[in-house]
């Protein structure tokens, strides 16, 4: 066990996301859209490599990985990696983020191997809209598995971008979907990542607003008893009456910057310390240098983390310059 990682203003890094491709089945507007160029194969991370980058992470103090994308699940034998690194790692908590659109032959064996919570990405609840969002046609499947995965006795959190005059029409159907179900569904407030994702400040649906349109919808209480592994930042509120609950994660307006404790690793091996920025570290070729190799990626990491910026002070700043200077990147090359 190394010791802990912390940055300049304190913070711990105990949480990391790691993408294991930039290529998705759907073409998500507020994402990548079509046109995008991805990172060439010999590029991308290789599960051992991968693998050695959670040993290290796990010997400094990080406590949970999450795999993201793209879609993850699009990468040949995803779903028997997830199952290995949960088996080499049991100390650390293993989740994914999916769009659902291809876990349904992977459910049964993974939740009988032990991979219990899966995030999955939902933004609405209207056939067509999902089509118009998304570019696929692939809601009935979607929320099919949503349902397979509860069955299979898995947590499942449903994931749904806030978006005014996207779907911010209808909150009747989401309280009610979310009430019908024992599963936790959050909104994500829209973020201004990527330079092609037509984001701009009147698009925000606020969680501040959306709780306010809520309450007049339904009984909300804020819930005591989370699950066993938390809810990180969102703010959840159990449906009275309901199976499931509402949760808000406020990233734009309201930042929870002074408590962050994640790190991502981009499918390229690229360190991000910040969502909000584009300032990145190259851990791939110290990873397949023989000289270099896994104590000089912490030192990079150590490195890195002392100059981990307040991402709500780079927003300031993009506010400042109208919308320019922050983060150009877009969100699936990241991987969220």
């Amino acid at each position: 066990m190394h010791a802990p990682i912390l940055d300049s203003h304190g913070r711990t890094a105990s949480y990391m996301r790691i993408s294991v491709t930039d290529r998705c089945n759907l073409r998500c507007t507020y994402c990548a859209g079509e046109g995008m160029e991805f990172i060439p194969h010999p590029k991308i991370l290789r599960y051992e490599e991968i693998l050695d980058i959670i040993a290290l992470a796990e010997g400094f103090g990080v406590e949970k990985v999450r795999f993201t994308g793209g879609e993850p699940f699009v990468r040949l034998g995803f779903a028997d990696f997830m199952i290995a690194a949960a088996n080499r790692f049991p100390n650390v908590d293993m989740c994914v983020t999916t769009n659902g659109t291809l876990i349904g032959e992977h459910i049964e064996h993974l939740a009988k191997s032990g991979v219990r919570r899966m995030n999955i990405s939902l933004d609405t609840m209207n056939r067509k809209k999902y089509e118009q969002i998304t570019g696929r046609d692939k809601f009935d499947i979607v929320r099919e598995n949503i349902d397979r995965c509860l069955d299979a006795g898995m947590t499942v959190k449903v994931n749904s971008v806030a978006m005014r005059g996207v779907n911010d029409d209808e909150l009747p159907e989401f309280l009610e979907y979310a009430a019908s179900r024992e599963i936790d569904f959050r909104f994500i407030e829209f973020m201004p990542v990527g330079t092609e994702t037509g984001w701009k400040d009147d698009l925000v649906w606020t969680a501040d607003d959306i709780l306010t349109e809520a309450q007049q919808l339904a009984d909300l209480r804020p819930s005591v008893n989370g699950p066993k592994h938390g809810h990180g930042p969102a703010r959840m509120y159990d449906i009275v009456n309901g199976k499931g609950r509402l949760g808000l994660i406020s990233s734009y307006s309201n930042h929870f910057c002074a408590t962050c404790n994640r790190l991502r690793i981009t499918s390229d091996g690229f360190l991000r310390t910040c969502l909000f920025s584009d300032k990145v570290y190259k851990l791939r070729p110290a990873l397949r240098n023989e000289k270099l190799g896994l104590d000089f990626v912490e030192r990079i990491i150590r490195s890195a983390m002392r100059s981990k910026p307040i991402g709500y002070d780079l927003l300031r700043k993009m506010s400042a310059n109208h919308g320019h200077d922050v983060c150009h990147t877009r969100m699936a090359s990241i991987g969220g």
